[in-house]
């Protein structure tokens, strides 16, 4: 059974600088590293100009810019190429958005379908932009690793600007410039924005550079100072969404991108909020994750990821409103597939487990990695279903089927169970074809010999990285440990104050000792969400939630006037536009 323990105290020292702050938030700016005063004051009031760095430091800014207004004075044709998710599709319209506001109007965005051409570069679509008479290439969040590509694109008379922000492995594409802060030699100060981080601070240093004198941009339209700031909506959903750490200039770009959401004019957002019923002018991180999000990636998962671009981008009320009922009804659908999907998987699980012994089949369960696929299964779908395996089970899942051009591919999850990248890492080479992602999510492809071993393979790795760390304890860590009665509006507040929470800035967890829950409810359709309802000393109740587990699930029995261990964050209910303060169950033990 999981055991929790409260975060260090902060030192004399870092109390004596933090002064003058409450003493709730001491402790959780300490617990974030956060130990002066100045860089608390940066962290809780992020300013737009004094937090974010001047884009011109970050390598070929320069050369960028100058090629992109080349291409502008002379009218060149521009293709802007971007990847299909919550990061490429709203960084696409950041430089939409941007040509289309200085008048510029002879260029195309394109976007690959996920399932019929993958990720990154097409060389088949890099053809017919040449034939189409495209001179100016741009990639938004990919290119990095497109060599082949860019390659051919240069021997058609492309020039090639690749803006990206994944790590760059091996040898480099031949492109015109790189706009990538992890690339060699790059002195940007934030290594770690993601796509539409990377080509808002091209726009950033465009606009600044617009005001020239140049007679050939004289008959486009002015920007004024500052407007780049209304595309932050769109830097803010993708930094949101793409497990990005919010620190540094991300923060500044989620905090100011929640901002800009809650008063954004987009006619797309404000129809689809309006029907999923999400109040603009109070949007969270939570919305993204939860609303904006999964409708976005359904576009490119269940269809055309084009949809999703047309729905940030338009300014027609009709196409908006048309849109939005469309990518509500695929994210349905999607829905529905991966709920069919996790079923068949399950049935899956259950039968390789059913033939083992208890002992062994637990073992497994907590211990090991699952592989599992069937070549009729979209892999566009499989994360989703991936992430309630590996939660379930608490081990990795890989879960494979086969993309439009006949290729295994997959999506892998660990459920925080293990670092899937260094696990992938630890494979034998040639293992897999291809392979990356983050520390707890992940995506492959593999030969159709390689795939009947692929577990085989994973498990022996997964035993390496298990012995290579035997002797290293984990700690489950809490900020505080609370009463029932400190569940209140005056902390929550308090806590309030440090978000946009995300990656790099979890929302505090705290611990609510030798609890007695009044009653215990389960609820859904299914009957598969839990609701604990607490009462405080002045006798009001107090409800704490969680979905997609029951009383069951826990390790321990969870039943009503029983005292438990409750770990928990704050979370703020607007059920019927009605606040109402409650706990989201992370843990009970």
């Amino acid at each position: 059974m999981k055991t929790f323990s409260v975060r260090e105290a902060p030192s004399q020292e870092i109390e004596k600088n933090l002064l003058g702050y409450s003493p709730l938030v001491r402790r959780l700016l300490h617990g974030r590293g956060i130990v002066s005063a100045e860089f608390a004051e940066a962290f809780l009031n992020p300013h737009y100009e004094h937090h974010s760095h001047d884009p011109f430091l970050m390598k070929d800014m320069e050369k960028t810019v100058d090629r992109v207004l080349q291409a502008v004075r002379d009218n060149e044709k521009i293709v802007i190429y971007s990847d299909y998710d919550t990061d490429g599709i709203p960084g696409a319209v950041v430089l939409h958005d941007f040509f289309r506001k200085i008048g510029f109007s002879n260029f195309i965005n394109y976007i690959p379908h996920r399932h019929d051409e993958g990720f990154g570069l097409n060389i088949e679509a890099v053809e017919q932009f040449a034939k189409d008479g495209v001179k100016l290439l741009i990639t938004i969040d990919c290119g990095t690793g497109d060599v082949i590509s860019v390659a051919r694109a240069k021997e058609l008379g492309l020039d090639v600007i690749v803006t990206d922000h994944h790590l760059p492995v091996g040898e480099l594409p031949p492109v015109f410039a790189m706009l990538n802060p992890k690339q060699a030699d790059c002195a940007y100060p934030e290594k770690m924005l993601c796509g539409a981080g990377v080509i808002f601070k091209l726009v950033q240093a465009l606009c600044s550079r617009f005001s020239s004198l140049d007679p050939k941009l004289s008959t486009l339209n002015p920007v004024s100072s500052g407007w780049e700031k209304w595309l932050l909506d769109m830097v803010g959903i993708a930094t949101l969404s793409d497990m990005v750490p919010l620190t540094g200039e991300n923060r500044v770009f989620a905090y100011y991108g929640l901002k800009v959401l809650q008063k954004s004019p987009r006619v797309g957002l404000m129809k689809l909020l309006s029907k999923l019923k999400v109040n603009q002018r109070h949007i969270t991180e939570d919305d993204i994750g939860f609303t904006i999000g999964p409708r976005i990636n359904a576009a490119s998962r269940m269809g055309v990821p084009m949809d999703a671009f047309r729905l940030l981008a338009t300014t027609d009320e009709v196409e908006a409103d048309t849109l939005a009922d469309h990518l509500n009804k695929i994210n349905d659908e999607r829905k529905g597939t991966v709920a069919a999907l996790s079923k068949e998987i399950k049935k899956i699980v259950r039968e390789r487990y059913d033939s083992l012994d208890e002992k062994t089949r637990l073992g497994k369960q907590e211990n090991r990695v699952m592989v599992i696929g069937n070549p009729s299964w979209r892999p566009a779908l499989l994360g989703l279903a991936a992430n309630t395996f590996a939660n379930e089970y608490n081990c990795p899942v890989f879960l494979w089927g086969r993309d439009g051009d006949d290729v295994i591919k997959g999506s892998c999850r660990s459920g925080e169970s293990a670092n899937l990248v260094e696990l992938m890492g630890r494979a034998t080479p040639g293992t897999f074809l291809q392979f990356g992602g983050h520390a707890f999510s992940g995506g492959f492809s593999v030969s159709n010999e390689k795939i009947h071993t692929l577990e085989e393979e994973l498990n022996r790795a997964y035993e390496k990285a298990r012995l290579a760390y035997s002797g290293i304890v984990e700690k489950n860590l809490v900020d505080q440990e609370l009463f029932l009665d400190e569940a209140n509006w005056e902390n929550y507040r308090i806590v309030e104050k440090l978000a946009p929470f995300g990656t790099g800035n979890p929302k505090p967890l705290f611990i609510f000792r030798d609890v007695v829950p009044r009653e215990v409810k389960h609820f859904g359709k299914e009957k598969n969400h839990l609701e604990l309802v607490f009462e405080k000393t002045d006798g009001k109740k107090l409800s704490a939630m969680t979905f997609f587990k029951t009383a069951k699930d826990w390790g321990r029995e969870v039943v009503a006037g029983k005292p438990l261990d409750l770990v928990a964050t704050f979370e703020k209910s607007m059920f019927k536009s009605y606040p109402e303060l409650r706990l989201r169950i992370v843990d009970i033990v």
